[in-house]
């Protein structure tokens, strides 16, 4: 079958990936892939099935490392390599911004240079990948082959029009990816900050200067078992806390895909405080009514993923008029009289937060926190006026992060537009 074969690139040459490039399966030959002996001393990179399906076009990010004795049982892949992911997460590609290794559940491409590219297969790839998930669901494992992949036959252009088209839609995947660096770094900026201000309490004094370095005033809080400015206090989150609403499982109640409402999930809110709508579901007006009896969310509320790994929030400063959320994602409206909205933000991001939510986590196959035991919470509470002064500070972050937001969400609507089109030969570029 030609997945990207159309009346519109009929005079493209039909071609296989073994024409194209060399092809091979990742290698993990040791068991168990968990002993412990192959990550001593780690320092080869290791990616998952899952890196992959998270990845932009570059695979940019590794959770774990091989030592010594975990290369000798794989291999080290180079740069520019294409990863197809065929087992797990099907057909899912990303290319290796780096030297990696990876386990026999990817497969890695590297295009020979004068009949193609491993970015053009990423964008071939990209545009066929619902069509073979489709056909490999209800499988055993949901996997495929490499005489899978072998079998595949693709609509190919001249070179020369192949990068062409990888020009066009790299240079929107490349901004794409800038976008998220920024706000990458914006977030490590605020965590910096609400480190100084609420972990290490050198917020500024009356005078300007750092409260603790400069002997501010400290009390010890028994409930925490450790030091805290005088005056501040140790609350439940209930006293925090508005409000805490959860969307609509859509099983039993309305369907996905119709309409102009983004129905986000926890898979739409990033550790960096993004919202990322790739991928998002619709849902329309009638199953927005049955959404909004529970959820009703609006600006300076927190969406917070209830499942693992927490931490994952987004704080709304636009108008949500074309959002709902799903039952994993609590809406959370912080109490007015008793701090602000960045600050609560801020405190579900950090680190002890998360550390004390995931002891108290639940559940057999995805660990989450329930809205009694979030209520129940620990927050420390600085007088309002602190967390005003922090919310000046850290409001422009956010600000410049949002419209990153925005301006990603348009890049991401614009190539996935230009996608099919462009790998069907609908549309054409001129020299």
């Amino acid at each position: 079958m030609i997945y990207n074969g159309s009346s519109y690139n009929e005079n493209w040459k039909i071609s296989k990936l073994a024409e194209l490039g060399i092809f091979a399966r990742g290698v993990s030959k040791h068991r168990p892939r968990n002993d412990p002996k192959l990550f001593e001393n780690g320092k080869y990179p290791l990616v998952q099935t899952g890196d992959v399906k998270e990845a932009t076009l570059y695979l940019s990010k590794h959770e774990q490392e091989y030592g010594d004795f975990g290369l000798k049982q794989s291999k080290l892949w180079n740069t520019g390599t294409l990863c197809i992911t065929i087992a797990a997460n099907i057909a899912e590609t990303a290319i290796l911004a780096y030297p990696m290794c990876f386990p026999d559940s990817i497969v890695g491409f590297s295009a020979y240079p004068e009949k193609s590219s491993e970015e053009f297969m990423y964008y071939i790839f990209e545009y066929i990948k619902k069509s073979i998930q489709n056909a490999a669901t209800g499988s055993i494992q949901d996997n495929i082959n490499l005489e899978y992949l072998m079998s595949l036959d693709f609509k190919i252009p001249e070179k020369k029009y192949q990068d062409m088209i990888v020009l066009i839609l790299s240079s929107i995947d490349r901004k794409i990816l800038i976008n998220n660096a920024i706000n990458d770094n914006l977030e490590q900026q605020a965590k910096l900050l609400y480190d100084y201000w609420f972990t290490q309490f050198d917020f500024p004094d009356e005078n300007g200067k750092p409260y603790r370095s400069s002997g501010g005033k400290m009390v010890w809080d028994e409930q925490l078992k450790m030091e805290i400015p005088f005056s501040w206090i140790c609350s439940k989150m209930e006293n925090a806390i508005e409000a805490v609403r959860t969307g609509l499982n859509p099983r039993n109640n309305f369907q996905l895909g119709n309409g102009n409402i983004q129905y986000i999930t926890v898979k739409n809110l990033c550790l960096n405080g993004s919202l990322d709508f790739s991928g998002c579901d619709t849902i329309d007006e009638q199953a927005r009514q049955i959404v909004h009896r529970r959820s009703d969310i609006q600006r300076d509320d927190i969406l917070f993923a209830s499942i693992a790994p927490l931490g994952r929030c987004y704080l709304i400063q636009e108008n949500p008029t074309n959002w709902d959320i799903n039952e994993s994602v609590f809406s959370i409206r912080y109490n007015s009289s008793v701090l602000t909205a960045e600050y609560l933000y801020m405190n579900l991001q950090s680190e002890a937060f998360v550390k004390r939510a995931t002891a108290c986590s639940t559940g057999s196959i995805f660990k989450g926190i329930r809205i009694n035991s979030l209520m129940d919470s620990e927050i420390i509470l600085p007088p309002l006026s602190v967390t005003k002064e922090f919310s000046k500070e850290i409001k422009p972050f956010f600000a410049l992060q949002k419209e990153l937001d925005r301006e990603t969400h348009t890049l991401i609507q614009l190539r996935d537009w230009l996608l099919p089109m462009l790998m069907n030969g609908q549309a054409t570029i001129s020299d």
